[in-house]
């Protein structure tokens, strides 16, 4: 082999590197969104609005599924009959900034607020005046039962 298809080959090895690294599956951690191009995996809406997106990641697969609302979330563990340790993570936007990422289990939540499915719940980072809880928040979505706008999944994703 010449030099200079010697230097070729060794020029494009970190170009493959960094293509096979691009293959590679995340399996911890938020991800990043595609905002108006991905779906919520309880209710097939669109994801357009950043300040309501969550997501979960299985324990044992590792897979990671997307939501439009908390509620979409709540809803779709209670169906597809996930427990606490089923779940590897739990994540949802902090609505005020609409960019950070929160532990849906320890994030607050206020009521009352348009949601994209109208389960009208927003999480904000700690507890304060007019917010709830995870439990008190996932309580009152259970017991709101589904949204008209979320009709219920054709298959469970458990």
């Amino acid at each position: 082999m010449c030099s200079c298809t010697r230097r070729s080959v060794i020029g494009l090895l970190p170009l493959a590197v960094f293509s096979l690294a691009g293959c590679m599956k995340q399996t911890e951690g938020a991800e990043t969104v595609h905002y108006g191009r991905e779906t919520c995996a309880m209710c097939g809406m669109i994801i357009s609005d950043a300040h309501y997106a969550a997501e979960i990641r299985g324990a044992t697969d590792k897979a990671l599924v997307k939501f439009d609302d908390i509620g979409c979330a709540i809803h779709w563990l209670d169906n597809a009959k996930w427990d606490d340790t089923a779940i590897a993570e739990f994540w949802v936007m902090d609505s005020e900034d609409g960019t950070t990422w929160l532990e849906a289990r320890k994030a607050a939540y206020l009521g009352g607020v348009v949601s994209p499915m109208d389960y009208g719940h927003a999480a904000i980072r700690e507890l304060r005046d007019g917010a709830s809880d995870y439990n008190r928040m996932k309580a009152a979505v259970l017991a709101m039962g589904l949204s008209s706008r979320c009709p219920p999944p054709k298959e469970s994703n458990a």
